[in-house]
């Protein structure tokens, strides 16, 4: 157990205590004062490992199941015993543009909190010191502790979003560069996977910016209904009078929630107006071949019915007739490309 047990501690008044190693009997310290609860943190435990845990805090199978699986959706689950919530942290890597997820699973009971965290997003250390150093809210109890987090994870999605759209306003500057984003390097900024556009098609790198902004959707989308449930009176194990704090968070979340519809929607945009942009090129492709080749076609043309080697062919038998056919062959090409050139097919 030592190997996955992140951090436990006993919190009385606010404040965290010395306690015994044991987290079982740390929990039955816990309840036995009264006025304290234990935190219990797990990072990645097996089915055996969280055997033990779930036997001695009485967790429901079911929540046991969902934390043991992981890939779970965020919700809100109330059982008898505890109150057991999913949370998707995210994480950007600006060096690849790809945005991670992992998973947090919080249990809430009778003087306890044990939190259970998948991958290697949102770690609580930063979370636990900061509310160790504020003891009034600590003395909340595990109510605290689920604010805080849900807090924490919230505003890095605002963090996150605001990354990705840093970038998003990248790719807008390429694709609507004079270039028309066909492959040049366009503008990026230091350490940005947008380096890779001298390489890596543009269609294809919305297309891969859609599926980060998906990833980060299944994180944000799910997680208002179990908000927006404990920022409401009446849930159980959650303390009376923190429903203003969960009101922020959850205000929080529908701020984040609208900027990832917005890169949603931008995205979907400028894919649209990339492949209209290459629609219309391939256009001009094809009128500037097409306007070479009428310009061709009208000396072969002539050539050819000169070249058919008749004997009974006017102008033959005129010294000039040669350089007469050459003139006439070069003038009706010069007229045909001003007249390309002026309509803007050349």
């Amino acid at each position: 157990m030592p190997a996955v047990i992140v951090d436990c501690a006993i919190y009385r008044d606010g404040r965290r205590t010395e306690g015994p190693a044991d987290f079982s009997d740390a929990l039955a310290e816990a309840r036995a004062t009264g006025d304290a609860f234990l935190w219990l943190g797990l990072h990645e435990a097996t089915a055996h490992e969280f055997d033990l845990v779930s036997s001695e805090f009485g967790l429901h199978p079911l929540a046991v199941e969902d934390a043991l699986t992981a890939h779970q959706r965020p919700k809100l689950e109330i059982y008898d015993d505890s109150l057991f919530m999913v949370l998707k942290p995210v994480r950007y890597e600006p060096e690849n543009d790809i945005v991670s997820s992992g998973e947090l699973m919080v249990f809430i009971g009778d003087s306890f909190v044990v939190t259970v965290r998948h991958g290697e997003g949102a770690p609580l250390t930063a979370v636990r010191q900061r509310l160790e150093a504020e003891p009034e809210v600590l003395r909340h109890g595990p109510t605290a502790v689920l604010y805080a987090v849900s807090d924490a994870i919230v505003d890095h999605y605002i963090e996150v979003a605001g990354e990705l759209q840093i970038d998003l306003e990248e790719l807008e500057a390429e694709v609507f560069a004079p270039s028309g984003g066909d492959g040049g390097s366009g503008p990026s900024r230091p350490g940005s996977g947008s380096e890779r556009g001298s390489v890596t098609p543009t269609a294809e790198r919305i297309y891969t910016f859609k599926r980060q902004v998906m990833e980060f959707r299944r994180a944000t989308g799910p997680l208002t209904a179990p908000m927006a449930r404990l920022a409401v009176p009446g849930v159980p194990f959650v303390d009376t009078g923190s429903q203003p704090f969960f009101r922020d968070v959850n205000d929080h979340l529908l701020h984040a929630n609208e900027q990832v519809e917005a890169l949603d929607r931008l995205l979907s945009d400028i894919l649209s107006a990339h492949l209209a942009q290459m629609g219309v090129r391939q256009n001009d492709d094809m009128r500037k071949i097409s306007a070479w080749a009428a310009m061709a076609a009208v000396p072969t043309l002539v050539a050819g019915i000169y070249g058919m080697n008749f004997k009974h062919m006017p102008e033959l038998r005129y010294v000039w007739a040669y350089p007469t056919v050459i003139a006439f062959m070069a003038v009706v090409v010069f007229g045909l490309h001003r007249t390309f050139k002026r309509r803007g097919w050349l």
